[in-house]
């Protein structure tokens, strides 16, 4: 760029810098630009924002900073939208378009959200992260068909509710030969208490269905599982081995905490529970404590329990070997003094009981000695241990073992 010049002087040899005119003529050329490359661009930049506009942030809004710092009471959707029970209000065709569309949404919506597919460990804070907006159905898990409301049993509840203005209670019914049924705040949410146990006993015997443990293995008793509340073995001593067999059952017939807390760590803790309710397709139903749940923590809804307890009966959900063991269970709680005091005489009821002082409840599936079979869950928030609750989910039961089985 410069040129260096000597200058003859008297003095001191000098350098004179001169300017290097060559430099200055190098023109910068400028590069044209393709416009159809240029274009080309553009689209896959405008394609991808938009796609992340549409797809990636309501999605890590709504499921994962909506969650965390705009926390709702329930975290756990309760969105309708793709529950198969609504298919009773629809046209012939308008179901056979729902049966073709539903999987479809599934699978942009598992396209989209891979990581709802495989991801146990959704808990920060003890808050749910990924709520599923939309209800994951298991292909085996079936639900009942609604026919018509039995309207004169509604109303005698109803009545019946009139007299217990203390008895805040949801009641599911559901009779197996025609698809009849009563809905009252079915869908609403409550403490689960020991209910909550049937899910646990479900789950653990479809690992056992995947061969992951049989009925036969045993658990070591340690003072890190004992817990207080029912059942026996909270005193029992440490150091013994206890079979699948005999946790499974001490925790339905005696409704045991500590075995219950046993079997869920043999699971794989809480969130495996969860994992299941929510391919089964049950949104509603949750457990976020280690039992005893005295704060109520563990939810569920009548309708989440009676579907659990339809499926019982379903071959493609359960084999013979599970229903077997499960139905025995049931048949043997030792608590009577619910629904199973309400029922007429040579009835059997296949059933698990809950009571945690502010809410008193039983499920199950009353079989009357006619052949008449139905689904009942009653659940009731009472003061706490208030008599009135456990009185009147006893008349509730006569009046709906009289309405169906006619005695």
């Amino acid at each position: 760029m410069y040129a260096y010049q000597q200058q003859k002087t008297t003095g001191p040899r000098r350098l004179h810098v001169v300017p290097d005119r060559r430099a200055q003529v190098i023109k910068h050329v400028k590069k044209k630009r393709n416009p159809i490359i240029e274009l080309f661009r553009f689209g896959v930049v405008t394609a991808f924002l938009l796609s992340f506009a549409y797809f990636v942030f309501p999605t890590s809004f709504n499921r994962l900073i909506k969650n965390v710092f705009f926390p709702v009471k329930i975290p756990v959707s309760t969105s309708e939208q793709y529950n198969m029970a609504s298919l009773e209000n629809l046209s012939q065709v308008d179901a056979g378009r729902y049966a073709i569309k539903k999987p479809v949404m599934a699978d942009i919506y598992s396209i989209v959200n891979p990581v709802t597919n495989y991801l146990s460990n959704d808990l920060f804070m003890n808050r749910l992260l990924l709520t599923p907006t939309i209800q994951k159905t298991h292909s085996e898990v079936t639900t009942m068909y609604h026919t018509n409301e039995m309207k004169g049993l509604k109303n005698q509840l109803i009545g019946l509710m009139r007299e217990y203005p203390m008895i805040k209670p949801a009641i599911y019914v559901w009779e197996y030969e025609n698809g009849r049924f009563v809905d009252i705040n079915g869908d609403k949410i409550y403490s689960a208490a020991s209910i909550i146990k049937l899910p646990v006993l479900v789950r653990l015997f479809k690992s056992i269905e995947a061969k992951q443990f049989t009925i036969y293995d045993d658990m070591l008793l340690t003072d890190y599982y004992q817990s207080s509340g029912s059942g026996s073995l909270q005193f029992a001593r440490t150091g013994v081995k206890y079979t699948i067999d005999q946790l499974a059952k001490t925790m339905i017939q005696d409704s045991d905490n500590t075995s219950t807390n046993m079997i869920m760590s043999k699971l794989g803790g809480m969130d495996d529970i969860n994992i299941g309710l929510r391919d089964w397709g049950i949104s509603k139903t949750y457990v976020r404590t280690w039992l005893p749940d005295l704060k109520g923590t563990n939810k569920t809804t009548a309708q989440d329990m009676a579907k659990i307890l339809y499926n019982l009966d379903n071959p493609g959900f359960l084999n013979i070997n599970s229903r077997e063991y499960i139905i025995d269970y049931m048949s043997h709680v030792k608590n009577n003094r619910l629904i199973a005091a309400g029922l007429g005489e040579g009835a059997m009821f296949v059933h698990k009981t809950g009571d945690i002082g502010s809410m008193l409840g039983d499920a199950g599936i009353v079989y009357a000695q006619n052949g008449k079979k139905y689904i009942v869950v009653i659940l009731a928030n009472r003061p706490h241990n208030a008599p009135q609750g456990k009185d009147f989910i006893v008349k509730a039961s006569s009046l709906i073992y009289k309405s169906i089985v006619g005695e």
